[in-house]
């Protein structure tokens, strides 16, 4: 009888043990989360409420008293919504193009579209104030037609909205065009049969169904007009035009007595901003229509006929201006031997791009402590964002909901914010004790992976999701133990989503600008930090030959990740 006692508490205790250390983990886990992503936010919105160490809204009255920072809240509203407006237009006209019409040679197309959203935003910015400046091409093009033209400048209100506007447009193509493409046929067919024009179909039916990716892809290019840094800092610094991202930068550097607390207190109020987008957002998806259908439909909808070739030129000719004569402008800037001599084999030399790998020490720091941080950064964010999306798939409860929301969070708000938050979060963790984190290399690492983690759990989710479960049960019931299921059936299906999440993890980290801006150091630099004290330093030849680098590394990498994905497809396909 004892010995049947003794039998069953062994077992029990054996669960009981594998039961704490489950519980044990989970605990650590939230109390990482709780750390990394949300106490950072509260002691942001801590400090701007901080006043000689007490409590006051003191702060608020003093900054909404100030004219100046009306003067900034309406450049910046006039700026994110003029932006917007172009991004949701482009992208609305490009996804309906690609969806619904017969033009040929769309997957080329989707390439020039994703390329503005790929490239970083400040880059592209070099690259049109080189198209557009005294002796770029467009003046050189210009001076060919038999009458005057005015000179285009892009250091103005006007100019910040153009390149925001064209930097993010990608974002509302890609959350649009699958929802384009998703709409039932026979809907529209009902629309028309009843007697409506093409137009008001597509006002009254398509433009409602398609609201949802139109909604999502609008908000995401709302938060990134509203965060962007670089744009803004490249175009309106100079033209003394401020707006809440580049404001916040200069209360930072400025220092001054009251400096954090100010910083502190507009970052709430773009934090604000940006939530205001997100409810927006939500009344829209409310009042749209549901789809009933998953499946993308992806032929041809409207044959264009006699138009057709008149609107692929004129589609070649927007991506050819927008995606290929900037970054050819930037590159011949890149190669003169002095700024503003004209492009001659005389002046034409490689010492610029000699300075930047051999000569400068700071640039070859700052690209070394990129391609550090972003491997590292991929490392972790692999590790740790395909863990978190298998068991938020696979074992879906409450908890794992709120702590995706709690990791999506910092990605969400403005980087400016975060930045602020990551330094009155970790230059005294606990009061009074300094680890010497903040003014090091670490607070980058620890800034991009609560900014970036998020990417590499979206790109995971959906790896998870195109695995079948019943391939894992099958697994299971053949005997795989946890290593040879993810080694033989999990890792080969789900890599290639994988590795695009882990590239743009990579790409953003490599390029980052707006939070290295606040939080580099000396020996800490980053490739954005260099090249943006370059062109502030007048030094456009180092910046443009930097750039025009950092593309050119860009492109290599996109083209061996497809080509990896594609290898890959077709051994996984070979084998199944």
């Amino acid at each position: 009888m004892n010995q049947m006692s003794n039998k069953e508490i062994m077992p029990r205790r054996a669960l009981s043990s594998s039961f704490s250390r489950k519980s044990i983990f989970k605990l650590l886990a939230l109390l990482l989360i709780i750390i990394v992503f949300l106490i950072p936010i509260y002691r942001l919105v801590w400090m701007s409420f901080q006043v000689d160490g007490s409590l006051s809204f003191a702060n608020y009255t003093t900054i909404l008293q100030d004219g100046k920072t009306w003067s900034v809240l309406h450049n910046t509203i006039l700026v994110v919504l003029g932006s917007t407006a172009i991004s949701v237009s482009l992208g609305i006209l490009l996804a309906w193009l690609v969806a619904y019409t017969d033009i040929r040679a769309k997957k080329m197309m989707q390439f020039f579209i994703v390329l503005p959203f790929v490239i970083p935003s400040y880059i592209s910015t070099l690259a049109w104030t080189q198209f557009f400046g005294a002796n770029g091409l467009y003046g050189k093009l210009m001076s060919m037609l038999p009458f005057a033209t005015e000179e285009i400048n892009l250091y103005s209100m006007g100019g910040i909205i153009f390149v925001l506007g064209l930097s993010h447009y990608p974002l509302v193509y890609l959350l649009s065009v699958s929802v384009f493409r998703r709409i039932p046929r026979e809907v529209e067919h009902a629309s028309r049969v009843s007697g409506a024009s093409g137009w008001k179909t597509f006002l009254k039916v398509t433009l409602p169904l398609a609201l949802p990716g139109i909604a999502s892809g609008g908000l995401l290019a709302f938060i990134a007009n509203l965060d962007n840094f670089g744009i803004p800092a490249f175009l309106g610094i100079p033209a003394q035009i401020d707006v809440l991202s580049t404001y916040i930068y200069q209360q930072v550097i400025g220092f001054g007595p009251s400096a954090f607390q100010r910083a502190a207190t507009f970052s709430v109020i773009l934090g604000v901003l940006a939530l205001l987008g997100t409810l927006v957002q939500w009344f829209l998806l409310r009042k749209s229509k549901r789809l009933e259908t998953t499946v993308e439909d992806k032929t041809p909808r409207i044959f264009l006929g006699k138009w057709k070739p008149l609107i692929e030129v004129g589609l070649w000719c927007f991506f050819f201006i927008t995606s290929i004569v900037p970054f050819i402008s930037m590159g011949m800037t890149s190669l003169l031997s002095a700024y503003g001599v004209d492009f001659t084999w005389e002046n034409i030399s490689l010492k610029n791009y000699q300075f930047i790998l051999e000569t400068s020490p700071k640039a070859k720091r700052a690209i070394g402590n990129s391609v550090q941080l972003a491997l590292v950064i991929t490392i972790v964010g692999v590790l740790i964002g395909t863990a978190f999306a298998y068991y938020r798939i696979r074992k879906p409860n409450r908890l794992n909901q709120l702590s995706e929301m709690a990791i999506s969070l910092p990605y969400a708000l403005p980087g400016t914010v975060m930045a602020l938050s990551m330094i009155f979060a970790w230059m005294e963790p606990i009061p009074g004790w300094n680890p010497g984190i903040y003014g090091s290399i670490m607070i980058l690492f620890i800034a991009y992976i609560t900014r970036f983690l998020i990417l590499q759990v979206r790109g995971s989710i959906t790896a998870v999701l195109q695995v079948d479960y019943s391939m894992e049960e099958a697994a299971i019931v053949s005997g795989s133990t946890g290593f040879s299921k993810w080694k033989e059936i999990l890792l080969p299906l789900m890599l290639p989503s994988i590795l695009s999440g882990a590239f743009l993890v990579f790409l953003t980290a490599l390029t980052e600008l707006t939070v290295s801006s606040l939080l580099w150091s000396s020996n800490a630099e980053t490739i954005g930090v260099i090249i943006f004290s370059f062109e502030q330093a007048g030094y456009t030849t180092y910046s443009t030959a930097m750039s025009s680098l950092i593309i050119f590394l860009i492109i290599l990498g996109f083209l061996l990740l497809s080509g990896v994905q594609f290898f890959w497809s077709r051994k996984v396909a070979s084998k199944q």
